[in-house]
């Protein structure tokens, strides 16, 4: 399960992830809400776990952004006031649930997981990717990027969609090949480097902006 974690309290922030990741899920994080709203809009989650008050954008003020982009992932709000118009505020602007602050990891993990089934339980009408100007449909199976579309074989289609659901992290090349290609890497090929390379060749040249990037020694990055 893929978790979008916002809470600028530092301490709660690394209790709650690592509580969270005990439990085998992956864990983004953001400290402020302005970081918070671009992953959300950007990234591929199963719930986003937010506070309220936060810098630079509050839980509400999130929660409200994503739903006029339509975006329906799942948010769990965390707060210290506990009062009902509160409560009815953060619902109001298009939280699934609320929880009051103190309380125990394992009530966050609960409703967290309960938010995840409802949602996968949805009936979702479209299943698309997006990133800058780059769109992918998984159902209609097509890409397009400024309106433009580009033609993919299966593997590079399934090697962007591994990046476009992990915008702005660093994909080692083991990665890439564990969940592309469900193999373990070999060192002493160059499969990784030209399937990235075909990519790039079809998804930036041309293009101002360039979305695909080395990051020497460590993998590539869509950002």
């Amino acid at each position: 399960m893929r978790i979008l974690l916002i809470e600028d309290e530092l301490k709660t922030l690394q209790s709650l992830r690592q509580g969270m990741e005990e439990h085998g899920w992956t864990v983004n994080t953001a400290t402020d809400g302005l970081t918070g709203i671009r992953l959300a809009l950007h990234g591929d989650y199963d719930v986003i776990v937010s506070d309220i008050t936060m810098p630079g954008l509050t839980g509400l003020e999130l929660c409200e952004k994503l739903r006029s982009e339509q975006n329906s992932t799942p948010i769990l709000l965390l707060t210290a006031l506990s009062h009902t118009d509160d409560k009815v505020a953060g619902l109001d602007a298009g939280a699934d649930d609320y929880l009051a602050k103190p309380f125990e990891l394992k009530e966050l993990l609960a409703r967290t997981k309960a938010l995840s089934r409802r949602n996968n339980n949805a009936f979702k009408t479209d299943n698309i990717l997006k990133f800058n100007d780059l769109v992918q449909d998984l159902d209609a199976k097509t890409v397009c990027r400024d309106g433009q579309e580009i033609l993919l074989t299966p593997r590079e289609f399934a090697l962007l969609e591994f990046f476009l659901r992990n915008p702005g992290k660093v994909l080692s090349k083991s990665e890439i090949a564990e969940k592309v290609w469900d193999m373990n890497f070999d060192t002493g090929t160059n499969v990784i480097e030209v399937y990235v390379n075909y990519l790039r060749n079809k998804i930036d040249k041309g293009f101002n902006t360039k979305l695909i990037q080395t990051q020497f020694g460590q993998g590539y990055i869509l950002k």
